[in-house]
This record gives structure tokens, sequence and C-alpha cells, in this order.
């Protein structure tokens, strides 16, 4: 089987705290969970799934899930790291990550921020794991993840030379991610459109 030039991770190993605990990517929005939205957009690109914890609760999407192995507890880098080494068991040249908690996402990613590296920008605002990796970039991260100090994505993203690649916004931000309450209730709203206005019965 040839490999695959590009692979795609869902990194899904966010605590939720703002919602009160549980997997994000597992919300109803519009009748489907957020995580099968982004499953919808990815495909067909082979995905894996990045959590900790039991996997069985991601079975039905038939995606490998992939855990943060050494680096547990280290944040979402340690996510694309295991999707990284994950790529480069399959051949793969670059790998797209996606948060587990953005419904919207654009279709054609791949090619919209193709040469990797690069992420997507909205708003004025970057969004370093919706991205698209170098393979090659795993030994970096990998020695970056053993060594003491900050983890912050957008860090690392620098210091490969991380482009920003600017989406434009029409129906909504496209990178909206479901932190809190109030913003799973704006999701929902957002697939069930506008209500329609009443007719005058008069």
């Amino acid at each position: 089987m040839p490999p695959d030039p590009t692979v795609a991770l869902v990194l899904a190993g966010g605590e939720a705290r703002r919602m009160g605990g549980g997997d994000k990517p597992l919300l109803d929005v519009g009748g489907q969970a957020i995580l099968a939205h982004i499953l919808a957009v990815l495909a067909p690109l082979p995905v894996a799934i990045s959590a900790n914890g039991d996997p069985h609760r991601f079975a039905a999407t038939g995606c490998p899930v992939l855990g943060d192995g050494a680096f547990v507890g280290e944040g979402p880098l340690a996510g694309v790291l295991a999707g990284l080494d994950w790529a480069a068991g399959r051949g793969a040249q670059t790998l797209l990550t996606v948060p587990g908690d953005t419904p919207f996402v654009p279709p054609d990613l791949v090619r919209r921020l193709a040469p990797a590296p690069a992420c997507a920008a909205s708003l004025g605002r970057r969004h370093p794991l919706v991205a698209l990796w170098p393979v090659a970039c795993r030994g970096a991260l990998r020695a970056w993840l053993a060594l003491p100090g900050p983890r912050a994505v957008t860090r690392f993203a620098e210091s490969i030379g991380m482009r920003a690649v600017d989406f434009p916004v029409q129906s909504g931000d496209p990178f909206l991610n479901v932190n809190t309450p109030e913003e799973l209730m704006a999701a929902r709203s957002r697939v069930a459109g506008p209500r329609a206005e009443p007719r005058d019965a008069g």
C-alpha cells in the first residue's frame, strides 16, 4: 500500500473544565457530535484521535486513538507529537491537526494551508492547532518537550517557522471553539439557523 502523503489528527485531549468535564468532541451540535462534524470535513484523509484515558469512548469512529505516552500532562503539543509519530509510521510527509471542539472547520484545509508548516487565522487571530505540520519536525518537538520550559503551542510553532493563512469569515468564525456552555448554545443556534418570522395573521 502506498504511503498517505497527508494524514489528520483530531486533538481531543482537553479537560473541558469550563464545561464541567467530559469530552467536548462528543457534545451534540445539530443532531450529531462535534467530532462527527470534524470527521466529515476531514474525509477521506486517514484520521487518528489524540486522547488519554479509555479509548473505547471513541470506538464508534473507527479511528485509532493515540495517548500522549511519555509526555502525558504536557498539553496539546504532546498530542501533536503522538500524531507526528503515527504519521511517520504511515509514511506521511505532513500532519493536519484540528482541535476536537471546532464544529465549523472549513473543508479543503490541506490545500489551503500547504505548504507546511502553516496554521489557520481568522478575525486577526492565529489558530496554531488548526495546522499543517511537517512530519520532519517531530525530532525537534520531542527535544522541545524533553526540556523544561513553557509548552505554548505558538512558541514551538514560531520556532519551526510556521506561517499563518487567513480564512474569510462569512456566516461566522470557522474556527469557533466550544469551550463554555454559552459557546455550545451559540454553536447549536448557528446550526439551527435563523428562525422564520411569524406571519402577520391580520
